[in-house]
């Protein structure tokens, strides 16, 4: 039986992501794709096994970064995450799927989205003090056979403290790192998507 029986999925089709503009990387163009995407005339739930090797559809993944000050919320893939094609790997991005359970009163809409953004952070994160949370981006990475599958949505926490602590084994060296840092991490262990947000992070803040 597969690992992800049962679980369903928020997903569009590949098609509408070519039909808004297909890109490699990241865009930050944030408004001409999230109006459409989380339409509910254009997303669904789809079960997740299926999904998973189904490069017809592309996967919403909300991809936070939580940022205190000058320095990024930082963190090694460990052995439990749910994703084992990316163990082992450094990421700056904490996100998970959206499913059925996040659904309010606009059913596959933004408040959807939302709920679903926070719940996995609550799962993921302790976070003591307050935060904001901002849509800066999309990530797409054709590349390889995770990328194929997901479209991320880049969010930018801004944490009112640096007191943050892992509620997930899968979270492993966590810690934040500056920009500089994490520049000398950029083609080592960092994970792709990971690479694309601290690629664009450097370019704006040169």
């Amino acid at each position: 039986m597969s690992k992800y029986a049962g679980e369903e999925i928020l997903v569009i089709p590949r098609a509408l992501f070519d039909q808004l503009g297909s890109f490699q990387g990241i865009q930050t163009d944030v408004a001409r794709y999230l109006e459409a995407i989380l339409d509910p005339m254009n997303n669904f739930f789809m079960d997740r096994a299926e999904a998973e090797d189904d490069p017809t559809h592309k996967q919403i993944i909300p991809y936070a970064l939580f940022r205190h000050e000058d320095r990024y919320l930082h963190y090694v893939r460990g052995k439990s995450g749910g994703e084992s094609r990316l163990h082992a790997q450094g990421s700056v991005g904490i996100g998970g799927h959206i499913n059925p359970v996040d659904e309010r009163t606009d059913p596959l809409g933004r408040d959807t989205y939302l709920a679903g953004v926070e719940r996995e952070i609550r799962e993921e994160l302790q976070i003591v003090g307050g935060h904001t949370n901002q849509m800066v981006a999309l990530l797409n990475d054709d590349s390889n056979e995770v990328g194929k599958v997901h479209l991320g949505v880049v969010h930018i926490f801004e944490l009112e403290t640096d007191q943050v602590s892992s509620g997930e084994d899968s979270l492993a060296e966590l810690g934040f790192k500056t920009i500089a840092e994490l520049k000398g991490d950029l083609h080592g262990g960092l994970e792709t998507w990971s690479r694309f947000c601290v690629d664009e992070l450097i370019k704006s803040s040169s």
